[in-house]
Order: C-alpha cells, then sequence, then structure tokens
C-alpha cells in the first residue's frame, strides 16, 4: 500500500454542527467512508495541544505542550511531516493559525503556506488555502499535504460555538473540503477531522462538546459506510502512515485504524 494522502482539519468542528450547517457535502460524506462521529481528542481540548498529539501521535503529557504555546519537547519525536520526509517523500501544509509552524521541523515540507486570516477575512482565509493546496495537488507532485481551516475555531470564540456564526463557519469547510475532494487525483486519499468542539464561546474542558470530534477515513483502503469504534485523535498519524507505507517512528502510541478494516 502506498497512498498519498490529504490530512484536512477543521479547527474546533464539533460534529453536531456538520448535521446543522446548511452546506451538506459533510453530512454526506460519511457514505464513501470509514467514520466515527464519537471519536476523541486529548486533554486539555485546546488546539495546539491537540494538534501536537495528532501529528506526535501521543498524550500532551508526553510531548510537554498543554498551552497554545509552543515548547521543544525534552525528549523529541518525528512528528507526521518529519516521518514522511525522512521516507523520501514530499510533505506540504497551508495553515491560517501561526502557532502550528512547529509541527514539523525545518526542512521536513517542500512548501509551507501561512495566511493570516484577519488580513484577508476568516471564511476568505479558508477557501484562499484551499485553492493554493490544489494548486499544489497539480503542480508539486506532493506525497503528503495537510490543509488547517482554522476560521470556525474563530466563529466559536467571536460568537459561541452553534450559533449561526459558527454554522456559517462550518459550511465554508465542508464547502472547502468538498472542492478539494473532487480535486484529487488517483491514488489519493482523504483524512477529515477536528481538533476538539466547543461550547459557549469557549473549549478546552473534559466534556462531549469539547471532547468529541469527526474522523472521516477516505479512499481505496477504507470501506465505505463502516463506523468506527473508540477512535482517538492519537490514531490518526499511525493510520496516515501505515496507508503512506511508512514505517511508525516507536515512539508513537495510537493504533492504527486500518487494523479496523480487517
Amino acid at each position: 500500500m502506498a497512498e498519498k494522502v490529504l490530512l484536512i482539519l477543521v479547527d474546533g468542528m464539533r460534529p453536531d454542527a456538520i448535521e446543522a450547517c446548511d452546506h451538506p457535502f459533510l453530512r454526506e460524506l460519511w457514505k464513501e467512508s470509514s467514520y466515527s462521529m464519537k471519536a476523541k481528542t486529548v486533554m486539555p481540548s485546546v488546539t495546539l495541544p491537540c494538534h501536537c498529539s495528532l501529528f506526535f501521535s501521543v498524550d500532551p503529557e508526553r510531548h510537554g505542550i498543554t498551552t497554545n504555546l509552543w515548547m521543544p519537547p525534552v525528549r523529541p519525536i518525528d512528528s507526521l511531516g518529519d516521518t514522511v520526509a525522512k521516507a523520501g517523500k514530499r510533505a506540504a501544509m497551508y495553515y491560517n493559525w501561526e502557532q502550528l509552524r512547529d509541527l514539523n521541523r525545518p526542512g521536513s515540507l517542500i512548501h509551507s503556506e501561512y495566511h493570516d486570516m484577519w488580513r484577508i477575512g476568516g471564511l476568505a482565509s479558508d477557501r484562499l488555502l484551499t485553492d493554493h493546496a490544489i494548486d499544489c495537488l497539480r503542480e508539486d507532485d506532493p506525497d503528503f499535504i495537510f490543509l488547517y481551516l482554522g476560521y470556525t475555531d474563530e466563529a466559536g470564540h467571536d460568537k459561541g460555538w452553534m450559533t449561526p456564526h459558527y454554522l456559517e463557519a462550518v459550511a465554508n469547510a465542508s464547502a472547502c473540503i468538498e472542492k478539494i475532494y473532487r480535486a484529487l487525483p488517483d491514488g489519493w486519499s482523504m483524512v477529515v477531522t477536528a481538533d476538539h468542539g466547543g461550547h459557549e464561546r469557549s473549549h478546552g474542558y473534559d466534556i462531549p462538546e469539547d471532547m468529541t470530534i469527526p474522523v472521516y477515513l477516505v479512499g481505496a483502503p477504507f470501506e465505505k459506510g463502516r463506523e468506527l469504534q473508540n477512535v482517538n485523535i492519537k490514531d490518526l498519524a499511525p493510520t496516515i502512515a501505515a496507508v503512506m507505507g511508512l514505517t511508525k517512528p516507536r515512539e508513537w502510541e495510537g493504533r492504527c485504524l486500518l487494523e479496523d478494516e480487517k
């Protein structure tokens, strides 16, 4: 198995927001996916710790990031992007929250593109990053792309989770995901998830609204319409590595979700 992989993370996207928003794509994507609407993130359910647990496949107690301030781990672990690069493959990253810049070591990415969402507007920023990731697919022959759509979280903090403003951001993310999904060449799989949910105008608590995230695994290695059980955000890096035919670092703690396909 040696698929290429597109990983999309929608910051702060609750599973019930997918059903409540106006755009239908993510509501229907489960039919094409192995999926879970009950996957769990880690505590603290905060953006940078959750991303580090996704990319390093360990709990925050191991990688040491417990706030949105980056601190180099005392015992470094190869991230998902580092693992892709060490295998001689090409990884790229598109994002609009600057604190994610340290998820991969310098030199691990063929392209890293950051846009300040407040400079051009949050909805437009998510759309711009999507378009540039599509350009990368067509022009740069990558093996792995990480696309981060960050405005959903900002909308939640601004007006509140599950408000019309927040649901508009989720609908915009759903449209972005559909657009890049339709542009994927043959030989690509797609993983869609969130880092955490939210409630009122906050997150970071050990409550279902904050801890529950969606996961979609789309592509040839995955059975369509299969509901996965006991999924954790730490499981995504080992699963992506397996899909790409990579050897996962021994420090990673998550399980490969392809085992659920057998």
